[in-house]
């Protein structure tokens, strides 16, 4: 048994286990990251960074406990240290951040320290370092920089030396000759940059010159923006270019349009009024035509920044750009392609059991099919009748659409018909139509919408990225909504805008701007509620509304019977004049379709999904991990066994910690 710095580290036959000062019971040691849960995403205790496969870590044996993890880089950290940035108090020491209010930023790098999070802390006053400055090297050698570097922080902005852009806080900077480089930028590749090149973005027979530093402000004949650093210049024209804008392409495809960009210094004057209000059709931002930017010339009104064209997330590597004589074929292959088809993967969604012709057209169709996303066979229905869900889309039914005969199962004729691999703007990854998401707790939280759904989903398997269906069917190029008199555009950077129906600006759902940025947007959560719904046994449908009823100036919802906000949208019953809050009409959990029965483990009975919270007097707690429940829960209809979607499968009576 060792004591090294208040960690006391001992064996137990093979295993490892130490007494760390974060947890009251052993740790025990796993090289290989084998005793995580990775059905669950966990978070390191310590640093509040996830713990992911294959990495190093302790975790708390105890069955009453057994989510806890640190890193063993965590765990092997100093209790104490002096740190150069807090000279003048004791040593700052590793604990809990107790502060619910007030300064909880990391004193050097003003990252967020979340309530309980361990950092470094001053005991005479609230000075705290998050783990990830407080570990960072005093000194270092990387390959990007001939001379040694030491660490420093600024209050102030500063220009990083090696891409060039700006920055706040730490960085490392060379005494021999002033180099300023951020901490990210340490980790950066050697890259060296010829003395002289041809770009595609020039004149051919001008070649660029690298030049390294200039004494007064230039800015980039390409882009526009600043250049603070080395750059490139055409000694024959004065022409100055970024060293990233050297290298850009001069023909370019994006996920979101059919046809390839053409980068292009003068657009054509089609509408001479217009000219200077183009708008970039990938960020929604107003782009200014005397710099460089792509432009389609089938469509003749879509432009796109450079720098947004050529993103990770926007540019498709698919696109195989051959030369400028062959770029007419290309576009007109190109604009064949379906709403976010991957041709050279897609699979057919089902496979037909039976056709019948219809009386209309002679057109065949299938009467009978076998969906990859169901056990049974589905039969076509096409008359109205029944108050369900889509098993797709989790919305209410209409006509045409395919039924189980033996269990409530149901997707509407679209539905069944959605393609298994699509490529889609908000992921830079194909996405794979899913019957089930990959989590045992059978939903999964849309990366769109922030909405937890059961539905099918397209997922990226490497990054756990989903989308909805309906957040997928939304269109990302221009498109109108009753609700603005403009066209909306899928927008990735909507900076801090709210939306315009609920006020929220949520970083994590994803906007649509308005296409003549006029400031109005809308998020996914809102673009995606349902136009017509039903309300349990209301006799009528509900439709959802953008403007007031009336002008009567008293608005209330007719099922909590609070007032509504006139800006807000909202669900009306014209035949029995009924407005509500669509939170009152949907629910907490609008994409969620409750009744679906699953099997556990943990229990003889089949499991049914169901809307349920604890109630006020601690009743109803979920059966394996004995905690509270909120908004759904798998119930058992025969007994009073209920249990959290992410508890179906564990073993009854561990806690959650």
């Amino acid at each position: 048994m060792t004591n090294t710095n208040g960690i006391i580290k001992y064996t137990e036959g093979a295993m490892e286990l130490i007494q760390h000062f974060s947890h009251p019971h052993p740790l025990l040691l796993s090289l290989d990251g084998s005793i995580v849960d990775h059905d669950r995403y966990y978070i390191c205790r310590l640093c509040w960074e996830r713990v992911s496969f294959s990495t190093p870590c302790y975790g708390c044996k105890l069955d009453g406990c057994k989510y806890f993890y640190i890193h063993k880089s965590c765990a092997e950290l100093p209790h104490q240290l002096k740190h150069p940035f807090h000279p003048k108090h004791d040593p700052l020491t590793l604990s809990q951040s107790t502060e619910s209010k007030g300064d909880q930023y990391c004193g050097s790098c003003r990252r967020y320290r979340w309530y309980q999070q361990f950092t470094y802390n001053c005991s005479g006053c609230k000075f705290s370092l998050c783990i990830k400055c407080a570990s960072l090297s005093l000194t270092t050698k990387v390959d990007i920089h001939d001379h040694p570097l030491t660490l420093m922080r600024k209050s102030t902005q500063f220009t990083c030396d090696h891409c060039e852009e700006e920055g706040k806080g730490m960085f490392y900077f060379c005494a021999t000759c002033s180099f300023t480089v951020h901490l990210e930028c340490t980790l950066s590749p050697l890259v060296v940059r010829p003395p002289i090149i041809k770009a595609e973005i020039h004149d051919e027979d001008h070649p660029l010159t690298l030049v390294q530093r200039f004494l007064i402000s230039l800015t980039c004949n390409a882009c526009g923006n600043d250049i603070k650093g080395r750059f490139y210049f055409c000694a024959i024209c004065a022409f100055v270019v970024h060293l990233e804008c050297a290298s850009l392409p001069s023909v370019v495809k994006v996920i979101r349009h059919d046809h390839p960009l053409n980068l292009i210094y003068s657009l054509p004057a089609i509408n001479p009024s217009s000219l200077h209000r183009r708008i970039c059709q990938l960020c929604v931002k107003m782009v200014d035509t005397d710099y460089g930017v792509y432009y389609c010339s089938t469509c003749q009104d879509y432009v796109a920044h450079l720098h947004c064209a050529t993103s990770k997330e926007e540019k498709d590597e698919t696109f195989m750009r051959k030369s400028r004589n062959e770029l007419e074929s290309i576009e007109s292959s190109t604009s064949m392609l379906g709403h976010g088809l991957d041709e050279s993967t897609d699979m057919l969604p089902y496979d037909v059991v039976k056709k019948f012709k219809s009386g209309v057209d002679g057109f065949e169709i299938a009467a009978e099919i076998k969906h990859f996303s169901h056990e049974h066979n589905l039969k076509l229905i096409d008359k109205f009748g029944i108050k369900e869900k889509c098993d797709a889309c989790i919305r209410y039914i209409f006509t045409p659409y395919y039924a189980c005969a033996q269990c409530r199962f149901f997707l509407h004729k679209s539905c069944a018909e959605l393609r298994r691999r699509m490529r889609h703007p908000l992921h830079e990854h194909s996405l794979m139509l899913l019957p089930m998401t990959t989590y045992a707790s059978g939903y999964f939280g849309c990366d769109a919408c922030d909405h937890d759904c059961n539905g099918l989903t397209y997922n990226c398997e490497e990054c756990k990225f989903h989308l909805d269906v309906q957040c997928s069917l939304l269109p990302y190029n221009k498109f109108t909504h009753d609700s603005h008199e403009h066209g909306l555009i899928l927008s990735r950077s909507p900076e801090g805008r709210k939306c315009n129906n609920c006020d929220d600006s949520n970083e994590e759902i994803k906007f649509c701007s308005c296409a003549e940025n006029c400031g109005f947007a809308l998020d996914f959560k809102c673009l995606t509620l349902p136009h017509i719904v039903w309300y349990e046994q209301h006799e009528h449908p509900f439709t959802l509304c953008y403007v007031p009823e009336d002008d009567s100036g008293e608005y209330y919802c007719d099922i909590c019977e609070k007032e509504r906000d006139p800006r807000y949208w909202f669900y009306y019953c014209a035949d029995c004049i009924y407005p509500a809050h669509p939170e009152c009409i949907l629910g907490k959990s609008p994409n969620m379709k409750f009744g679906k029965t699953r099997t556990s483990d943990n229990h003889q009975h089949p499991l049914v999904l169901v809307q349920k919270s604890t109630s006020d007097d601690g009743r109803d707690l979920c059966n394996v991990c004995v905690h509270r429940i909120y908004d759904f829960v798998y119930e058992c209809a025969e007994c009073n066994f209920i249990v959290h979607p992410g508890c179906i499968n564990r073993k009854i009576g561990t806690n959650k910690g």
